[in-house]
């Protein structure tokens, strides 16, 4: 128990690893805890990375690694501050168990029931509970079970079972049940802390789930095989298996396969978290992103989910806005809608809500761009987990949890139809485009698109223009001016503009449309090679001068909140298609330059 040591990744490779989360009621926990662990000039402070993700959730975890004769041990600490949810989130993620420390001479403390919500909801496999300063209630059984059975109540109202709840007495500063056994509480008979982390054993359960593997990179040959790479999440595989790849669903039988540590040498029996190298027996279609499973047991698949979120930006969430939703294995596009209800942790109830603030804790459906393979979070940590992910700033804004497929998504199916948007657009001997035409309130934007239409009208073009006072009046009239009301305007218009495109029409989107991440959106719904961005660029001095409707005006005055411009912020594009400049060209000319490059581009051959 003595014989502590740094971790030695060459010598202690093959020693079992547990990943602990600790959460200590005092700042002095973590060090006075590992300081009677090991041995203070040959501990081993290790960079965070070894806790994060590809992006660093939270940055500043504390954690060390060490070794006993026994096992590897990563051990995390994270404060109790509802603040600090997120770096909760981040360590609770790669662990195995939780130790959360009371004071003996508090029954309950404020944040308890939150805290040990979110390690469920983690599915953290045991919470161990310390109840620490037993020196100073005289080491006293009866002060002991009656936290003890305080906190199996709390346990079972959050529906965590019993089994996976260890209790014990300790002492921190006297020694008491930390390293070895105290002889000042006879009448507890379990382990001392150390020797429960030392004696606890995970290591078979993720052998024990269906087998998983990501798909990282894909080498095809010119025999009739493939061979992959990537990390097995779950279960083991064995050459001779048949497996399935999903989301394609195509099958195939492994021929081969090979585990690898982290400098490429082979090791032994298929372990979780591994990198494997598979060899199929033919060529499938299979890609980077792609989930590898038995074909009897395989994931489900889908593109639209139930899921809890738990938000971790500063910036609120934005219904409608589209996120990245990065997985173990892919990275797609996802629209989440405004929540169905926010957890209250302190009581369990469900709160209504609009959107999700920094760490807040709802339950949302998403909708990606694509299919992707899964299980439910509560079946497998490694495929039902994701990250949402801003992409203008590439931050991490929400880790999610997967909890279910929603049924409709796989019940709806797209029909094939003989008319499709190429032979419409032959009928009317032209490419159709969405012209998006941005800028500031009073810019220009819908004279110069009302001026386009009625030159491409006369010169026999098939249009539709769509205004956005006039959307609002109909399609767009429950909405707001409110950011997440503005993000779903658009998200909206680019639907439309979408069914207008597969008509084969030439579609002239007139909005403010003030935020790059909600035009780029539309740009990748629509398809980049038929969105041509207009920036109807006009300094706010100008547009403000002009105020035909005077609406700069009365929200100088206060009388209008949210105006872009004045309170609310307007993004400029960075490389738009087309810039038309009102203050120097007219309308007219602004639709000639137009129609000029419409031309150059083959749009009206």
């Amino acid at each position: 128990m003595n014989n502590l040591k740094p971790c030695d990744n060459n010598i202690d490779q093959d020693k079992p690893l547990l990943r602990c989360i600790t959460c200590g009621w005092g700042d002095k926990f973590i060090s006075s805890l590992l300081g009677q662990f090991i041995d203070a000039n040959k501990e081993t402070l290790t960079d965070n990375s070894a806790l994060m993700t590809e992006h660093d959730i939270m940055p500043n975890i504390s954690h060390r690694t060490f070794s006993t004769e026994k096992r590897r041990f990563i051990v995390s600490n994270v404060s109790v501050d509802e603040q600090q949810t997120g770096q909760m989130i981040a360590a609770g993620l790669v662990s195995d168990i939780f130790v959360l420390m009371i004071d003996a001479r508090c029954e309950m403390i404020s944040n308890t029931r939150r805290i040990l919500y979110v390690m469920n909801l983690l599915n953290i496999q045991q919470l161990v509970l310390v109840i620490n300063k037993m020196d100073l209630v005289d080491y006293s059984q009866e002060s002991f079970e009656e936290i003890v059975n305080t906190h199996k109540i709390l346990a079972k109202e959050l529906g965590i079972d019993e089994a996976r709840l260890m209790t014990i007495p300790m002492s921190l500063d006297k020694g008491d049940n930390v390293a070895k056994k105290s002889h000042m509480m006879d009448w507890y008979q379990g382990p001392s802390l150390m020797e429960h982390l030392e004696m606890v054993s995970f290591d078979d359960v993720a052998s024990a789930k269906p087998f998983r593997m990501s798909v990282e990179t894909v080498e095809r040959s010119d025999r009739d095989f493939c061979s992959l790479s990537g990390h097995m999440l779950a279960g083991c595989v064995e050459p001779g298996d048949e497996v399935r790849v999903l989301p394609s669903s195509e099958i195939s039988r492994v021929e081969s396969i090979v585990l690898v540590d982290d400098v490429g040498e082979s090791v032994g029996p298929t372990r979780a978290q591994k990198l494997a190298q598979i060899t199929l027996s033919n060529q499938i279609d299979i890609s980077p992103g792609s989930i590898l499973c038995h074909k009897g047991n395989a994931c489900e698949v889908s593109d639209q989910f139930r899921a809890t979120l738990v938000w971790l930006s500063e910036d609120e969430m934005l219904p409608g806005r589209a996120y990245l939703f990065e997985t173990c294995a892919s990275t797609v596009q996802a629209n989440v809608a405004s929540p169905r209800y926010v957890l209250d942790v302190t009581n369990q109830e469900k709160l209504v809500a609009n959107t999700l603030v920094k760490n807040a804790i709802g339950s949302c459906n998403l909708s990606l761009d694509q299919k992707i393979a899964f299980d439910p979070y509560n079946v497998n940590r490694s495929t039902g987990t994701f990250n949402l992910i801003d992409q203008m700033t590439n931050q991490i804004v929400a880790v999610g949890f997967i909890e279910f497929a929603l049924r409709r998504a796989a019940n709806i199916h797209w029909q094939a139809l003989d008319v499709d948007e190429a032979a419409r657009a032959e009928q009317k001997n032209q490419l159709p485009a969405v012209l998006w035409f941005t800028g500031l309130s009073g810019s220009g934007k819908s004279t110069i698109a009302n001026a386009l239409e009625k030159k491409l009208f006369a010169m026999g073009r098939h249009t539709m223009l769509l205004d956005g006072d006039n959307v609002r009046h109909g399609l767009n009239r429950d909405l707001g001016f409110t950011e997440a009301d503005r993000v779903e305007n658009v998200r909206r218009v680019s639907e439309v503009s979408q069914l207008m495109l597969q008509a084969g029409l030439i579609t002239l989107v007139s909005f403010i449309s003030p935020f790059r991440s909600e035009r780029n959106m539309a740009r990748e719904r629509i398809g980049d090679g038929q969105f041509i961005e207009i920036f109807v660029d006009t300094p706010l001095s100008i547009a403000e001068e002009r105020d035909v409707k005077g609406l700069y005006k009365k929200a100088r005055a206060g009388e209008i909140k949210n105006f872009t411009g004045i309170d609310s912020p307007y993004e400029a594009p960075e490389n738009p298609e087309i810039t038309i400049n009102t203050v120097s060209q007219s309308a007219d000319e602004a639709a000639d330059i137009i129609i000029g490059q419409l031309q150059e581009k083959g749009f009206m051959n």
